[in-house]
């Protein structure tokens, strides 16, 4: 059965590559990017189901305004994806105030705004699938991600919250947490803080200890992501790529470890 499907971040990596995935197979889609020159083949390609929108998911009005735009054509709004987003690298000391009040602003703000502009029009419809790419460092924070993290830690408490409020309105709602995969998001899909040399030896350790198949094939993805959004109950949370389950796994067996070691401190603050 043909979806419609709105999608952010589409002039590459995820965005592209799902975008293309999805009109192959008969999807009629609307996809916005900053640029959308680079997705003018596909609207050649495929003139009766595509429409590419350009938006700057920074701007708040532009964010409902182009979801208006986006429901007038589809006409309906089965899925919803937020891809639109970028990685800040950088120890926590190096990150600039600037650099991360922008990434803030379009890793999370933008979702956020997307997504208050879907609610009315999927409640109303009685139904819909908002997925949210969130990462694998959206749950297991690594050094030199953390600014990144804390966008997607934050998106991922704002989308379980959302998912809670409005699952009675037949609204679904998938955090898709993917690991590392070859994409350009380590190189023009990230901006990289000033280094500071006494952060030089925690660097060189991080890097080294990547193994050769730390990163996914993006294509890979593919599938994946059709049968998610075809499924009739998605998940909450889905992992893309076989690093994430065994990753957060033990991070939780440890961090289980440390509240039980603990517990009775907590308990005695309780105070009853």
């Amino acid at each position: 059965m043909q979806k419609t499907i709105f999608i952010t971040g589409a002039s590459r990596g995820f965005g592209k590559l799902w975008t293309e995935a999805f009109l192959k197979r008969g999807d009629k889609v609307v996809a916005t990017a900053r640029n959308i020159k680079s997705l003018e083949n596909l609207a050649k390609e495929y003139p009766n189901n595509f429409l590419p929108l350009e938006l700057d998911v920074t701007n708040r009005e532009d964010c409902f305004a182009t979801v208006k735009k986006a429901h007038e054509y589809l006409g309906v709004l089965d899925v919803v994806i937020n891809c639109a987003g970028y990685g800040l690298f950088g120890a926590v000391e190096e990150t600039s105030d600037e650099d991360t009040r922008n990434l803030i602003e379009t890793n999370f703000f933008g979702l956020v705004w997307v997504t208050k502009a879907t609610l009315p029009i999927m409640r109303q419809q009685g139904n819909g699938h908002i997925i949210q790419v969130s990462s694998l460092l959206g749950v297991n924070p690594l050094p030199l991600m953390g600014m990144y993290s804390a966008s997607k830690f934050a998106m991922e408490a704002f989308s379980e919250t959302l998912a809670m409020e409005v699952k009675d309105f037949g609204i679904k709602v998938t955090i898709v947490e993917p690991n590392g995969y070859a994409t350009e998001f380590t190189s023009v899909s990230a901006v990289h803080a000033e280094s500071m040399e006494v952060y030089a030896p925690l660097k060189t350790a991080f890097f080294e200890g990547f193994s050769d198949d730390i990163f996914g094939v993006p294509e890979a993805t593919v599938k994946a992501v059709c049968k998610l959004i075809d499924s009739p109950e998605p998940p909450l949370r889905m992992f893309l790529g076989k690093h994430g389950l065994p990753t957060v796994s033990q991070t939780y067996k440890d961090r289980l470890a440390t509240w039980e070691e603990w517990k009775e401190v907590s308990f005695e603050a309780h105070g009853k």
